[in-house]
């Protein structure tokens, strides 16, 4: 006989769970303590708040391939969850949320911190489940398993009532792990018919994206392209899945692309897209976010042909020439392994698009003191391959999206979501999976104080990250907004900010103020040797909000426009 939350434990240990994150609450207390005195090998992270658990959790699925595990107790707990969980959905994470419920006598009640967790999660995960018997319990978390790890990975929500964790049952452990369903290999026929397609191509073009990829996937990839001489781009925060020292890879796609590589992919007229859905984010083809404007629609004029694990996906809005339901490793090893001989004009052609990420990544003037193009081309030199970043959202990450170039595989976590507060959470979870590995947290002033509560974390439990700071004063992406489409007129975007040097020694952070280059290389040698978790706060001017273009810069085009 064994109580629910033992089974619950049990069922997570067998399936490989190694860490928990949670904001504890009185509806799964006894899970922690099964998780505790049963299987003290799994690590449990208290974090500060559930957003911060359930990041984590999402970040820890991205990075590992396999599902991060939160536990939240009900509503707040559960709401405050809610975002974690549709970064997982959207950014196709594996992650499992267990959501403690109240006691089943009291279910439609309204009692205290109740809510019908199945109805407000179900849009958003692939599958949410409520178990009222803990004899199912291995049953559930068997199929959650399996479902987050299946064709398109996502999150699931598992919802437990309190007395089920503690009512006791005989029923017997699962016999083994989960065994998730793989999608099919590719037939010769469909192989045979990409190759032709190809081969009748002029300016072709290969497009990666998505997660789930492994080390012999993008080998495959890297060699299929490189042989035949194709360029390769990647999908929007996913620039790691290939490296970016190849001839063959020519720059990513989604919000910031560079505008010329935009417009010659405009240009290609066969397109392979593998293991990512042709969104909005991925398909902006000119100015900041017009998303489904890169290929029309329905009919695109390219040829495209769409690769993905699950059937959902395909057809939804292009209506490609051959959609195929296939495993991404198969896939790749199909192409890579198929006899085909180099077209000598593809080589042209993906000669002139790595020219434009060649001319991408020469530095321009940065204004203020602090010049981000120089800091980014130090940090490349300065840190390992293997290194992980971590990024949110906001105008700021624009500088190392065209400034900081990836080399391994499973090296960026970034929110294809849009979700702020992203970044610190997820630089948590990177260096509690991976402790040997330098992990380095991108992230701007208003995206920081989203979540800055986790520092507690990082330091509680050791993460020993770097955070680097965009200190500039401003929400830069929704100021450029507003300079666009206000005249200039501004509201709320201004940000009066704490010492944030103070907030990380408050904390029991290394903290560290920059105001010029010459200071940041020194600033980050001690934050590393600190051994503690370190902020280093960047004083940025707010003329420098992106990349591409200054604050004059916008208003410079608005009074051009006004002009006629």
């Amino acid at each position: 006989m064994r109580k629910g939350a033992e089974i619950l434990a049990d069922e997570l240990a067998l399936n490989g769970a190694r860490i928990v994150y949670h904001v504890p609450g009185e509806s799964f207390l006894v899970a922690l303590d099964a998780l505790a005195t049963r299987h003290p090998g799994i690590r449990s992270i208290s974090c500060r708040h559930e957003n911060g658990a359930a990041q984590m959790a999402e970040a820890h699925g991205k990075l590992t391939g396999q599902p991060g595990v939160a536990f939240v107790t009900r509503s707040p707990g559960a709401t405050n969850a809610v975002n974690g969980v549709h970064t997982a959905f959207q950014d196709s994470s594996p992650m499992i949320l267990v959501v403690g419920q109240v006691k089943r006598a009291i279910l439609e009640r309204e009692a205290f911190m109740s809510y019908d967790f199945r109805t407000m999660f179900a849009p958003m995960a692939k599958w949410v489940a409520q178990i009222d018997d803990p004899a199912r319990i291995p049953e559930f978390v068997q199929r959650a398993w399996a479902t987050a790890l299946s064709g398109r990975r996502g999150p699931v929500v598992l919802v437990v009532p309190e007395d089920v964790l503690e009512e006791m049952s005989d029923v017997s452990p699962s016999a083994r792990p989960a065994r998730p369903s793989r999608a099919g290999v590719p037939r010769d026929e469909d192989m045979a018919q990409i190759f032709e397609m190809l081969a009748q191509a002029e300016r072709p073009l290969v497009v990666v994206g998505g997660s789930d990829w492994s080390e012999a996937a993008r080998e495959d990839i890297q060699d299929f392209a490189s042989r035949l001489g194709l360029p390769v781009v990647t999908t929007f925060r996913r620039r790691d899945i290939i490296d970016h020292r190849l001839d063959c890879y020519a720059g990513e796609i989604g919000i910031g692309a560079n505008p010329a590589l935009l417009a010659h992919i405009k240009e290609a007229d066969f397109v392979l897209m593998l293991n990512d859905a042709l969104s909005d984010v991925n398909t902006i083809g000119a100015g900041y976010m017009e998303g489904f404007t890169l290929f029309s629609i329905p009919h695109p004029k390219q040829k495209i042909v769409h690769v993905m694990a699950d059937h959902g996906d395909l057809n939804r809005v292009f209506q490609v020439d051959l959609a195929l339901a296939a495993d991404n490793d198969a896939t790749s090893r199909a192409l890579a392994s198929r006899d085909a001989r180099p077209v000598p004009a593809h080589a042209e052609w993906a000669a002139k698009l790595r020219a434009t990420l060649m001319a991408e990544r020469e530095p321009q003037p940065c204004p203020g003191a602090i010049d981000l193009p120089r800091v980014m081309g130090w940090l490349r030199e300065r840190l390992p391959e293997d290194a992980i970043v971590t990024n949110g959202v906001g105008a700021y990450a624009t500088w190392s999206q065209r400034y900081f170039p990836h080399y391994r595989l499973h090296t960026q976590l970034g929110p294809i979501s849009g979700s702020m507060g992203y970044s610190l959470p997820a630089a948590i979870a990177a260096k509690l999976a991976h402790p040997e590995r330098v992990v380095v947290d991108f992230v701007g002033d208003g995206c920081f104080q989203m979540s800055s509560e986790e520092l507690a974390t990082a330091v509680q439990y050791g993460a020993n990250i770097v955070v680097l700071l965009y200190n500039n004063g401003l929400y830069g992406t929704i100021r450029i907004h507003e300079e666009n489409r206000l005249d200039g007129r501004t509201n709320g975007t201004d940000l009066t900010n704490p010492d944030f040097l103070l907030l990380a020694q408050a904390y029991g952070a290394h903290g560290e103020r920059v105001t010029t280059t010459e200071e940041f290389a020194p600033a980050f040698e001690r934050a590393l040797a600190s051994g503690r978790p370190a902020l280093i706060d960047m004083v940025i001017d707010p003329e420098a909000i992106h990349c591409r273009y200054s604050l004059s810069d916008l208003r410079a085009r608005r009074a051009a426009r006004a002009q006629g």
